[in-house]
């Protein structure tokens, strides 16, 4: 036991150890400053520019960036769809995989272009290498995507008054090229020298201790595996994900993949600190963010290891926890760890069944989704905590009788409004589709009984888990529910593509409206918004709103669970 929590406390103090340096590298890139690495990837980003015709120095509108992002996700989805509907004649298919259907090709296209990585067909069988690739190529635009517009609300924040917040095309270049690829490149190489594949060969032959005749998918799998976790991507080469021997070898590779899927997210909130030269600020921040994620991983470690009620009803002495579902190799702590690490940011990896854990494990997944801004994604998580400090900044404003102001620029009802709607946009996808998906079951449990292999409250759960993952841009799952099908493949392409580009748009509308404000220069009346009080506040108001919102779903989904199985 002392051992396994000896491993989880290394890999967060690690992270930590290591984002601090690379928040500042990452401020670094956004700022313009001079960085080590400038002689590899300056003539890289200039051929980048040269070829896209980008004058990298020309700032743009946040409006003309928000236009510019939706634009090359327009054409990267088009793209996505043309091949995965036609792989099966395309090449670099040695294994013969099927092209998908339209439904599924939307689904898939839709998670991969919106960072979510929600996967409702097996990786290893359900596309091609060609397939493979281009999603992996997803991965890293994805990703740059949401780091791109997190530099736009940063400089925003960053100078006092300004029309035009930096240039979209300029950050997703450096985003792509001096911050993911050669992080990426760092990792695949770990991961190659401890096993994981990287080849164009097709499956490989062996015969088992029993006789038989297995055949073993392989192929390029390193160099998506590292960039599905930096990129807090998520989506599997293979279709159980980072369980697979071949994607998670051992407990090493275990250690630098969990790692990753926190680094980047919590670097970035180092980087804003580097960029607005306020490390008091950025330490509150990080400290709100580690709190929440520590409130769900205690709890959640502490359980698996307890094991399951119900099976210690039957007299089975669970001295390792809660196995089922697990990799024995990682033990119950790491995968409880992993599990609240994965749905804390939006990357969606698992070593482990997310819907074999323990009910109140299930549900501090979940909560870590709902929430979506304890760390969060690659740049979005700190644009879904911002709209929370927006918010806060207003309600304390009008507690305290002070004008509320952030950065200098006073909040008013635009920017609260905006704040609004994105506040509750999360909540009303996941109710709003679990609502549906439910009366569908319910009226007619018969027609769609091939959704749910665990009816009644774990049934629920199912469903539940499903919506907040898509809204969350998570892509993990409750895996007993069937979800390739033309209900799930529609409903959930479409609250990712909502739930992905609306938060996007909302915070970093705010970020340039207040950009173009007067500069009101910090006074006796200001309220102080690096302070620790102020920290409990937004704390507050993220606790609240996630508690009224979710509350009475949790409640029928994996609280009845547990005191079901008491």
């Amino acid at each position: 036991m002392n051992t396994e929590i000896f491993g989880v406390i290394a890999m967060f103090v690690i992270t930590v150890l290591l984002a601090i340096p690379l928040g500042r590298y990452i401020g670094k890139v956004y700022n313009g400053d001079k960085t080590w690495l400038d002689f590899i990837f300056n003539p890289v980003d200039n051929l980048f520019f040269k070829a896209g015709g980008i004058k990298p120095e020309k700032e743009m509108t946040w409006q003309q960036s928000m236009v510019a992002l939706l634009v090359i996700n327009l054409v990267w989805f088009l793209l996505s769809m043309l091949v995965l509907m036609s792989m099966s004649w395309l090449p670099l298919n040695p294994d013969g995989n099927p092209s998908m259907t339209p439904d599924l090709a939307f689904n898939t296209t839709v998670s991969f272009v919106a960072n979510t990585n929600l996967q409702h067909y097996s990786g290893e069988t359900g596309v091609s290498y060609l397939g493979q690739l281009l999603l992996m190529f997803f991965q890293f635009v994805s990703a740059g995507t949401g780091m791109a517009a997190c530099a736009v609300v940063f400089k925003a924040i960053k100078e006092k008054s300004t029309q035009n917040p930096g240039n979209f095309y300029n950050y997703f270049i450096k985003s792509c090229t001096r911050i993911l690829l050669p992080l990426s490149i760092v990792v695949a190489i770990i991961l190659m020298f401890n096993g994981t594949p990287m080849t164009f060969k097709g499956k490989d032959q062996f015969i088992s201790m029993q006789g038989d005749t297995v055949n073993v998918s392989r192929g390029p799998a390193a160099a998506m595996i590292a960039i599905k976790q930096l990129g807090t991507n998520g989506g599997g080469y293979f279709g159980v994900n980072s369980a697979h021997p071949f994607e998670n070898p051992n407990y090493f590779t275990n250690m630098v993949e969990n790692i990753c899927i926190i680094l980047i997210p919590a670097a970035l909130i180092f980087a804003l600190g580097y960029m607005l030269k306020r490390k008091r600020f950025t330490w509150i921040v990080f400290g709100i963010m580690t709190l929440g994620f520590l409130l769900l991983v205690i709890p959640s470690i502490y359980n698996e290891k307890h094991g399951s009620t119900a099976v210690g009803k039957m007299g089975i002495l669970q001295s390792h926890g809660s196995t089922e579902g697990k990799e024995v190799r990682f033990g119950a702590a790491a995968s409880a760890y992993w599990g609240i690490s994965t749905t804390v940011t939006s990357n969606g990896s698992v070593n482990a069944m997310h819907d074999s854990f323990t009910p109140l494990t299930g549900m501090f997944a979940m909560l870590g989704m709902m929430i979506n801004s304890f760390y969060g994604g690659v740049g979005v998580g700190f644009l879904n905590f911002y709209i929370f400090i927006i918010i806060a900044v207003f309600i304390s404003g009008l507690m305290v009788g002070r004008t509320p102001e952030f950065m200098g620029k006073k909040i008013e009802a635009k920017e609260i409004k905006i704040a609004s709607i994105i506040a509750l946009l999360h909540p009303f996808l996941i109710l709003v589709g679990t609502a549906i998906a439910s009366r569908l079951y319910a009226h007619d449990p018969t027609a769609y009984a091939g959704w749910l292999n665990n009816p009644g409250n774990h049934g629920f759960s199912e469903m539940l888990y499903e919506f907040t993952s898509s809204s969350a841009n998570n892509g993990s799952g409750f895996e007993g529910l069937g979800d390739n099908t033309p209900f799930w493949n529609i409903a959930c392409g479409t609250v990712m593509l909502l739930a992905r580009f609306l938060p996007i748009i909302g915070p970093v509308a705010i970020a340039g409206i207040l950009a173009k404000k007067k500069y009101v220069p910090e006074s006796a009346g200001t309220l102080k918004t690096d302070t620790s009080t102020f920290g409990i506040m937004v704390f507050a108001v993220i606790f609240i709103v996630a508690a009224l919102s979710f509350f009475p779903a949790l409640a029928l989904g994996p609280i009845s669970e547990f005191f079901g199985m008491r």
